[in-house]
């Protein structure tokens, strides 16, 4: 049984890009709820929540990749 080095690389590149969302995502929502008193909190607080969705969603495709790649369907 061969791993798919392809694959295997296409998940990590996703894990990658859901490392920065990650800490980007909690720190909006909470710079957000911080600064209640302007006007931008409910934008901030919505491309924080954006940031954390797209990370749980980078995370579970990357590993859904990586197992395609190693245990070839």
């Amino acid at each position: 049984m061969a791993t798919n080095k392809q694959l295997l690389g296409k998940g990590i590149k996703y894990l990658t890009g859901a490392l920065p969302l990650m800490f980007l995502g909690p720190s909006l929502i909470y710079n957000a709820f911080m600064n209640q008193h302007t006007n931008w909190h409910y934008l901030v607080l919505g491309i924080g929540i954006a940031a954390c969705l797209a990370s749980m969603f980078l995370i579970f495709y990357g590993l859904k990749t990586i197992m395609k790649g190693i245990f070839n369907d």
